[in-house]
C-alpha cells in the first residue's frame, strides 16, 4: 500500500521565514496608512470643532453687545419720558388735568413696553440664531460625512 507523504503542518520546514517578513510588512504598512488616515480625520475633525466653537464665541460676544446696546436704549427712553413726564407735572393746574397726564403717560409707557418686549425678543431670536449656527453646521457636516462613509 502506498502512502501520500504530506508535509506537517506545524513542523519547521514549511516555515518559509521571507513569506512571514512580507506579510508581517504588508500588515504594518496597512496598519501605518489606517492611523495616517484617522489620524488625519481627527485632525481636521477637530479644526472643524475649533472653528466652531470660535464662531459660537464670537457671535455670543456680538450678540451680547447688541442685547446690552437694546436695554440700554430702552432705559434711555423710559427715563427720558418718565422725566419728561415729570416737568408736565410740575405745570398742572387741576386735579382733572393731573389725572389725564398720568393716564396718558401710563397708557403710552405700556404700549411703550410692550414694543420694547417684542424688539427684544425679537433680538434675542436672531442672537440665539446666530449663537446656535456654527453648531448646527458643524453637526451637518458631521452627519453628512458619516452618511458618505
Amino acid at each position: 500500500m502506498a502512502t501520500k507523504k504530506t508535509d506537517d503542518a506545524f513542523s519547521l520546514s514549511s516555515f518559509d521565514p521571507a513569506k512571514f517578513a512580507d506579510s508581517f510588512r504588508e500588515f504594518a504598512e496597512k496598519g501605518a496608512t489606517q492611523s495616517k488616515e484617522a489620524y488625519a480625520k481627527m485632525k481636521t475633525a477637530a479644526e472643524e470643532a475649533t472653528k466652531a466653537v470660535e464662531a459660537t464665541l464670537e457671535n455670543a460676544q456680538t450678540g451680547t453687545v447688541e442685547l446690552g446696546l437694546k436695554a440700554i436704549d430702552a432705559l434711555r427712553t423710559n427715563a427720558e419720558n418718565s422725566l419728561s413726564h415729570m416737568e408736565s407735572l410740575l405745570g398742572v393746574k387741576s386735579l382733572s388735568e393731573l389725572v389725564e397726564l398720568q393716564t396718558a403717560f401710563i397708557r403710552k409707557q405700556a404700549e411703550l413696553a410692550v414694543e420694547q418686549a417684542k424688539t427684544m425678543q425679537d433680538a434675542t431670536k436672531k442672537v440665539a440664531e446666530n449663537v446656535a449656527k456654527p453648531g448646527k453646521d458643524a453637526a451637518e457636516k458631521a452627519m453628512s460625512n458619516l452618511k458618505k462613509a
